[in-house]
């Protein structure tokens, strides 16, 4: 009998978990359909959100801070904050131009040593000084570059930015460790070609209002808990337990940039896009991959293969660079460490405009539907009217897909189902439209 009414109040717990979950979904979708235009000088409510100046000039400071997850847990991380900023997660995205001097000054709050290192970048000087590894007074690896000592210590990392394409930056001190702790973040080297190609290849031209850039990262929240409590961890009981996209969990995922919920949060990760349109919207969209875990995350867009035209800031190409090799991908593998940059767009294959146009297969009837969230209709650009007791929030006929975590355990927050590497892509009716 205990057995039984311990088995009825843990299905009763997961029960309220998963009516919880549906109810904080309708409130960020709900909140994202109410994100207005941006206006001038106003930071855009999805894409990218760069980090520059005129002198390709940073200052990243390490410290420590929280973060908030959809399960309700709350996450002691460490990350980098943009000069006096306030932490935030991921680090800045820096964006600068090809053949740039960069120069980031890294001030350290944290309680231990900690550095940047720049994969990718040669010739990177540390206090003007070629950068060169650090050892403990054994003879023991401790850094992967010249270190900003703890409380307080800077260092100074400066570098021409010679290859256009994506790339991260992240702690080169105990980096198994720091790295996972949170102090990471994505640069972005804008090519010669201009800001609308991705790389110096007329093939990689892109929509510049539709760039995006996925992070993708985990937790293993007793290893912080540890640490945060200043005691031991050892790595090999790692088990991370919360997969996240740009420092979010689903459903959090799909909220706009600096949503007001998530202050440490920074960065949305939906995709807001057009079909595909020879005249009026024939460049692509640009999605750039950034795998920052300890395992390889083979990330599926539903309802379009991507494109995949580089990796780890090189073009895909043959060693003469004169025959591209793109690679069409229903799911892409980002790798521990790796960048991938890829191009999408959706096409209205069908054309269906709704007046009268039968669907190619019959409907179940409306007792056997279920109507979601995001139903605005078979049609793109129409609006049904829904059954009553249901909820909507799409806006003007636009279509939602899901975007995930192929490995269907990453899509779970510590056994919680869609608290993990979820997102959307929306896709709005062509131009014009009545979309706010």
């Amino acid at each position: 009998m205990t057995n039984f009414f311990t088995l009825m109040q843990n299905r009763r717990r997961q029960g309220v978990a998963f009516f919880m979950l549906i109810i904080a979904i309708g409130v960020v979708l709900y909140s994202v359909a109410r994100v207005e235009a941006d206006g001038p000088g106003v930071a855009p409510s999805v894409g990218i959100m760069c980090t520059e100046n005129a002198t390709s000039t940073f200052t990243l400071t390490a410290r420590e801070g929280y973060i908030s997850l959809t399960d309700g847990n709350v996450i002691y991380m460490w990350s980098y904050a943009d000069g006096t900023d306030d932490f935030q997660f991921p680090g800045p995205i820096l964006c600068v131009n090809q053949h740039d001097k960069v120069t980031v000054v890294l001030h350290n709050e944290l309680s231990v040593d900690t550095s940047i290192v720049f994969p990718g970048q040669a010739k990177v000087l540390a206090n003007g000084v070629p950068m060169e590894p650090a050892f403990d007074t054994a003879g023991e690896l401790v850094s992967m570059t010249n270190v900003a000592e703890a409380n307080g210590g800077t260092m100074t990392y400066e570098f021409v930015a010679e290859e256009p394409g994506t790339y991260v930056y992240q702690s080169g001190t105990n980096p198994g460790v720091q790295t996972q702790m949170g102090l990471f973040g994505g640069l972005i080297v804008r090519p010669e070609l201009g800001a609308a190609y991705a790389y110096n290849s007329p093939d990689t031209k892109f929509n510049p209002d539709t760039e995006y850039i996925m992070m993708l990262s985990e937790i293993d929240p007793l290893m912080h808990q540890a640490i945060e409590r200043g005691e031991p961890f050892d790595m090999a009981d790692y088990n991370a337990r919360y997969f996240l996209i740009n420092g979010r969990t689903f459903p959090d995922t799909l909220a706009p940039n600096n949503a007001s919920w998530l202050p440490s949060q920074p960065y949305s990760a939906m995709a807001h896009i057009h079909p595909y349109d020879a005249t009026a919207n024939p460049d692509p969209a640009l999605d750039r991959f950034i795998g920052m875990g300890v395992e390889s995350y083979p990330f599926h867009p539903h309802a379009f293969n991507a494109r995949v035209i580089a990796r780890d800031g090189r073009l895909a190409a043959d060693p003469s660079g004169t025959h591209l090799m793109f690679e069409e991908r229903f799911s892409i593998p980002v790798n521990p460490g790796q960048t991938t940059d890829t191009l999408f767009e959706w096409t209205d294959v069908y054309g269906w405009d709704g007046e009268g146009s039968p669907l190619p297969v019959d409907l179940p009837s409306d007792q056997n539907l279920v109507t979601g969230l995001f139903y605005g209709s078979p049609f793109l650009g129409n609006q049904d009217t829904v059954p009553v007791g249901a909820h909507s929030v799409n806006q003007c006929g636009e279509f939602y897909h899901i975007a995930h975590n192929h490995a269907l355990q990453q899509i779970t927050g510590w056994g919680v189902v869609l608290v993990g590497q979820v997102t959307f892509t929306r896709i709005d009716p062509p131009l014009p439209n009545n979309c706010p």
